[in-house]
């Protein structure tokens, strides 16, 4: 039986009506060109702080970007209530493209890898001298999540006057890494800040370290203006600090020099997500040398060709010897 007529016109099909009483989904997304680009500056349950054409905005992530989210240091584009006032909520619609990405896993059978800082320029190691004591297997994994980021470190040992740097530095001597050492009198009057200070400018730098190494007091006295809760006490019995910062937060230098993005204080920084072949990178005197080594080589087997291009006296040995420590991080448990 024919239902309509042979000339049927659009208001003689019957439509039923949406239950739900909402608009019918659509494939086709809008592509947002006259968004706001912004940078993000906190992260805290769902919702974010922007900061566009230096105004802090509050926004929270569209749906249509799906489970991807943003973090600490993305560029991200905003559309929505720019103002920033009071009880206004904008909407992140897209994540631009990271140049390099701090991650790290809970352990290293941890599948979940969190990314902790995107964009960062390089990565402060913060490790106290003493009390508590440092952590060379910590400093190593730091310096391999920075290695395969993207990341360039940079050594921060505090608390000189408990004990001297020259033991730590002389494991690290071989890797040029750039270092500053602090005490707590230099702290005080300032002339350790102004050294941290040259290897910050015009950088957006990651600050990493353990509770009770002093980093948070060390970043509120870089950024003076926008002090974060001091560094808790050291624990008398297990030698670890009490957490104080409990979210990352990026902050600016006095002068727009830069940028600092404080860290919360990490006890463990588990490496499951990281391509041992990526570390490669960071040793440009060594990944010539990797061109005639084996398929998938791990660069710490027997038949690796960097032990020939090393005995040709192409590489420092001890460049060797460095670059296979940290690659072994990866396969043993920090702290061992």
């Amino acid at each position: 039986m024919r239902r309509y007529g042979k000339h049927t016109d659009e208001d003689d099909i019957r439509q039923r009506p949406n239950r739900k009483g909402n608009r019918p989904r659509t494939n086709i997304r809008p592509k947002h060109e006259d968004a706001a680009e912004g940078m993000v500056l906190t992260v805290d349950r769902g919702r974010l702080t922007v900061l566009i054409d230096d105004r802090p905005v509050h926004a929270m992530k569209a749906r249509e970007l799906g489970r991807k989210a943003a973090v600490v240091g993305d560029q991200v584009a905003v559309v929505g209530d720019l103002s920033g006032k009071k009880d206004t909520l904008a909407r992140i619609v897209r994540i631009e493209p990271r140049t390099s990405v701090l991650r790290r896993t809970a352990d290293d059978d941890d599948p979940y890898e969190r990314v902790v800082v995107a964009n960062a320029d390089q990565l402060a190691i913060v490790t106290a001298l003493a009390d508590p004591e440092p952590r060379p297997r910590m400093i190593d994994r730091c310096l391999v999540a920075a290695y395969d980021g993207g990341l360039t470190p940079l050594l921060v040992l505090t608390k000189s006057d408990l004990a001297p740097p020259d033991k730590l530095l002389e494991l690290y001597g071989d890797l040029d890494i750039p270092y500053v050492v602090t005490s707590r009198a230099e702290l005080e009057d300032g002339t350790a800040v102004a050294r941290v200070r040259e290897q910050l400018d015009g950088k957006i730098t990651a600050f990493v370290g353990h509770s009770g190494v002093g980093k948070t007091t060390l970043v509120n006295a870089l950024v003076a203006q926008d002090q974060r809760r001091t560094t808790g006490h050291v624990n008398a019995v297990t030698g670890r600090g009490r957490h104080t910062t409990t979210s990352a937060r990026a902050l600016p230098l006095p002068g727009e020099a830069g940028w600092v993005v404080d860290t919360p204080g990490v006890r463990s920084f588990g490496l499951h997500h990281v391509d041992p072949s990526r570390v490669i990178h960071a040793f440009p005197d060594l990944e010539p040398g990797t061109e005639n080594c084996p398929r998938a080589c791990s660069h710490d087997e027997p038949d690796c060709a960097l032990d020939a291009w090393v005995a040709e006296g192409h590489a420092d040995p001890a460049r060797l010897y460095s670059l296979r420590r940290l690659l072994a991080t990866r396969e043993r448990r920090e702290g061992d």
